[in-house]
């Protein structure tokens, strides 16, 4: 039998569906935790929207999976970047996800926190109370960590694997190389001593992708004060008097907002729905027939993204070429998984890499390290990309660096909510960050200069990395590198409306009762993948919410 609470929120629900008190829009990494968070209190009734399907997809709970993920476009957004002048003037594909999870349903799982010295940045930057020893504590409070034997550490929901006694064995060459150029190794790149090269740590339960949707939403889902509503495409949120009171889908239907609405949809959605809603360039907004609202023109500005380029090398040893190129290797590491729920299914290719120094008298580590023991190429077929493992055996090495000094933008093209915004990069704009990139192809020709590495390479595979001087390494870097995956910053976190988009409390300068909670809040990109400090960020956020909620209750 039901209580009477209960009986109220499911009147009110069930009263056309309209009215709760929070609505967030977009069941990503963030909101997916918001709405979880928030619905734990049973007087408390939550809309979660979602322009995206389901995530009830074999491909995403098998952790390799993603690589059919990332080019699905039913389950994607495959944005496309305008010609990039520090990219050679090509335009590089920025898939992110379009289904329960959001990118956290697609991605590769590396889970790094990032580094204690990205979050003192974000303090001093203006987004008070989010220095390192603010943040901790609430990563500590997303994760059970889970080490190779199976004991477990933390009580978080989301589930961090150490797959270490699951690694290629090739990954001892990188290891070994990393010692002998006199780079430091870690034991854990979210432990005390992060900075090093180590094993990455991934989201997996089980072997099984462990995103935010599956550790929060899930069982939250079975709330009677919570309501997730799919394929349902937001245009607006509504504002009247300088206050949020709802939103409005492109269907016409229509949901208000007692107490407040929440943009979660993303570095590259929240501006947008800011935009289309009268909030963000001035000048921009009217030219497209829109009500100016607030006209702030950080909204879809400050865009920061890592990006980086892969070398690649034949190898005189097995790698993971020889297991998942071939239908009997896929076959046998099949049966593994179904199993064990171990082998290369269970993991992320990204096996290995680390957080390092270009040069020993930088005060910080300038570059993440990724070597993965596979090789393979992203082939274009009409309006799909393919993924084709190289038939030898190959591996991969690259360094991106942490902290690009660069700064795009994100700005709808159209009133038309369907239709893409204009997605501007402006990579190596700045001579900071070709120099970094130079740094960084210079890192790797050292590490591969060592006698560990050289003892694994057959041959190069072009082009050829040790042969390559300073401009040779910028040209192609230039031609050939792309995305990480990693935009952030487009409604970043700050003082006031002259340098921000939100303040430190994630409430949008200039509109009441409108918060803007996911990567498009980070005041700067951390130095590493940046799916762990989102998913911090919405822990953190929602708490703030539900403070400022019993202050107004009070």
């Amino acid at each position: 039998m039901l209580s009477i609470d209960q009986s109220c929120i499911l009147a009110r629900i069930g009263h056309a569906l309209e009215t709760f008190d929070y609505i967030i829009v977009g069941a990503g990494s963030a909101g997916c935790i918001l709405a979880e968070q928030l619905s734990q209190h049973p007087d408390v009734t939550v809309l979660l929207i979602e322009a995206g399907g389901s995530d009830r997809s074999p491909w995403v709970s098998l952790p390799l999976g993603y690589g059919k993920l990332n080019t699905d476009p039913k389950r994607t957004w495959q944005f496309l970047t305008e010609p990039d002048d520090g990219l050679s003037g090509r335009r590089i594909k920025w898939p992110r996800g379009r289904l329960i999870g959001g990118s956290g349903s697609i991605n590769a799982m590396v889970y790094c926190r990032g580094l204690p010295s990205d979050f003192e940045d974000w303090d001093a930057s203006g987004a008070q109370g989010w220095g390192w020893e603010d943040v901790k504590p609430w990563f500590e409070a997303l994760e059970t960590r889970v080490a190779p034997n199976g004991t477990k550490q933390g009580q978080g929901a989301l589930h961090i694997q150490d797959v270490s006694d699951q690694i290629h064995p090739v990954n001892r060459f990188f290891f070994e190389g990393l010692a002998e150029a006199g780079l430091p190794l870690t034991e854990d790149m979210n432990g005390p001593d992060p900075e090093g090269g180590g094993v990455y740590r991934i989201n997996t339960q089980d072997g099984r992708r462990c995103s935010s949707a599956r550790a929060f939403l899930a069982k939250a889902r079975r709330r009677p004060n919570l309501k997730v509503a799919t394929a349902a495409h937001v245009m607006r949120v509504l504002v009247e008097n300088g206050v949020a009171s709802g939103i409005e889908l492109t269907d016409g239907r229509r949901f208000m907002a007692d107490g407040e609405v929440i943009l979660s949809a993303g570095a590259i959605g929240s501006p947008q729905i800011l935009q289309l809603s009268g909030i963000g360039p001035g000048a921009l907004i009217s030219g497209l027939g829109l009500p100016v609202l607030v006209d702030n023109p950080n909204v879809g500005g400050n865009l920061q993204d890592h990006t980086g380029v892969n070398y690649v090398f034949e190898a005189n040893q097995p790698t993971l070429n020889r297991t998942l190129g071939s239908y009997y290797g896929q076959a046998k590491a099949a049966l593994t998984y179904a199993m064990t729920r171990k082998g290369p299914l269970s993991l992320s290719v990204n096996q290995c890499g680390g957080f390092v120094r270009s040069h020993p008298g930088l005060n910080r580590a300038d570059q993440q390290l990724y070597f993965n023991p596979i090789s393979y190429k992203l082939i274009s077929a009409g309006a799909r990309t393919k993924l084709t493992i190289d038939p030898f055996p190959g591996f991969i090495i690259c360094a991106q660096p942490t902290r690009p000094t660069s700064r795009g933008r994100i700005d709808v093209q159209s009133a038309d909510p369907l239709r893409a915004p204009i997605i501007q990069p402006n990579t190596l704009s700045t001579e900071e960050d070709r120099q970094s990139v130079i740094a960084g192809g210079r890192l790797c020709q050292k590490i591969m200069a060592t006698n560990a590495l050289r003892g694994l390479v057959k041959s190069p595979v072009a082009p050829d990395l040790l042969t390559m001087d300073d401009a040779a390494l910028l040209r192609d870097f230039r031609d050939r590198a792309s995305t990480v995956y990693h935009p952030v910053s487009t409604c970043r976190m700050g003082t006031s409306a002259q340098t921000s988009v939100t303040d430190n409390r994630l409430r949008v300068h200039g509109v009441d009762r409108l918060r803007v909670i996911d990567a498009s809040a980070f005041p700067y990109i951390t130095a590493g993948n940046t799916n762990a400090p989102t998913m911090m960020l919405a822990l953190k956020g929602a708490s703030i919410v539900l403070e400022d909620r019993k202050r107004v209750f009070a």
